[in-house]
């Protein structure tokens, strides 16, 4: 079983702070086997964590959170940047034709974006698989409710940090039985649902601190939009 960190923001991301080389000198540090950084609506940052994840013992899987009209969308696999703004089913479709894997995070934490605000039951079940943990908890209540919908609908099941911070890379992963240790075997691994998910809280000192941090840098991305 490899030990998998699938949802992580670098500074490249509006509301993350560090870049890629503290990302896996902690997903090292903390004995993971491979991380994908999912930069909200960026994936360059992403692409260099694939390229330099072997200097470190790490798989790099390429991805980035996407940003549709119905709320975030994980793409991991992706070679290239699928456009934020996308209906639900769009951007499930621009995932697939790049042959990536569709994972819908937070789907029940409508302000953090889930995408619950804005669609069905069962469209959520379009999606290859539901994060059920999300590090960010504040009751743990959104959580269950995605591990309950998942259960329901035989879906795949991953965990994520959603890190904002290189110190909380790790606070949930997801445990992939894959066949071997590559990017291709873990996401084949994951679509065919031979998972199973560990994580902890990250800390309300933390979670203040990067909610802190990431009004911030909305501000001031939402300033140089409009000069």
């Amino acid at each position: 079983m490899l030990s998998v960190e699938l949802h992580t923001h670098s500074s490249l991301s509006y509301d993350g702070r560090d870049p890629v080389e503290l990302i896996l000198e902690q997903a090292e540090a903390v004995g993971l086997d491979a991380i994908a950084v999912t930069d909200h609506d960026e994936i360059d940052a992403s692409l260099e964590a694939v390229e330099r994840a072997p200097d470190y013992g790490l798989v790099g899987i390429p991805g980035m959170e996407i940003s549709s009209k119905a709320g975030h969308v994980l793409g991991l696999g992706l070679e290239r940047a699928v456009q934020p703004g996308l209906s639900f089913e769009s951007t499930l479709e621009a995932i697939r034709d790049q042959d990536g894997l569709a994972v819908i995070p937070h789907p029940f934490q409508e302000a953090r974006h889930g995408v619950m605000a804005r669609i069905s039951r069962d469209e959520l079940a379009e999606g290859d698989a539901i994060e059920v943990y999300n590090s960010r908890l504040f009751t743990g209540r959104a959580n269950r409710q995605a591990e309950r919908y998942a259960k329901s609908r035989n879906l795949p099941m991953t965990a994520g940090s959603d890190a904002h911070i290189s110190e909380m890379v790790g606070q949930a992963i997801t445990r992939v039985d894959a066949d071997e240790r590559t990017a291709d075997a873990i996401l084949e691994a994951i679509a065919d649902g031979r998972t199973t998910v560990e994580g902890k809280r990250t800390p309300w000192r933390i979670s203040v601190q990067q909610f802190a941090g990431g009004v911030t840098r909305r501000l001031s991305h939402v300033l140089k939009l409009f000069r």
